[in-house]
């Protein structure tokens, strides 16, 4: 019985010295939609990290993008890789045209595990004998 005692207040001491490690996570991402004329395009990404109380990280990273024409073309893409070291890239593109008159959208995230989540989203659109309307949408979470 005495060594039980004893073997309790070392872990209980051992307990109270400890720093006591969280789990972390980080999230975020970005998207866009530009239209005119019968044309629309929109793009998205988002990614996300968490490192574990132990250290280990886990991320994941999306991306999509749809485009319409009422009677022109459209085009959709997206691709992801794995970049240099912890570093996972997402791009996102899509278009929508009518003769001179389009639509297109652009989202690049990157994830760097247990660092941060970045990503930026462009778009344009733009009607024959008029300005284009052009937007930037910038996000960083660390």
């Amino acid at each position: 019985m005495r060594t039980l005692v004893t073997t309790s207040a070392v872990a209980l001491l051992l307990a109270a010295t400890s720093p006591v490690l969280a789990q972390t996570s980080i999230t975020g991402g970005s998207g866009g939609s530009a239209a005119a004329g019968g044309t629309s395009a929109s793009t998205v990404g988002t990614g996300g990290t968490s490192t574990s109380a132990t250290g280990r990280t886990g991320s994941s990273i999306a991306g999509g993008g749809s485009a319409a024409a009422a009677s022109g073309k459209t085009q959709t893409g997206v691709s992801m890789n794995k970049g240099h070291g912890p570093v996972m890239n997402s791009n996102a593109r899509a278009q929508a045209h009518d003769g001179g008159t389009f639509s297109r959208s652009h989202t690049r995230t990157k994830v760097k595990a247990g660092e941060q989540v970045g990503s930026t989203t462009k778009t344009m659109s733009h009607v024959p004998g008029s300005k284009p309307t052009m937007s930037r949408t910038t996000t960083t979470a660390r």
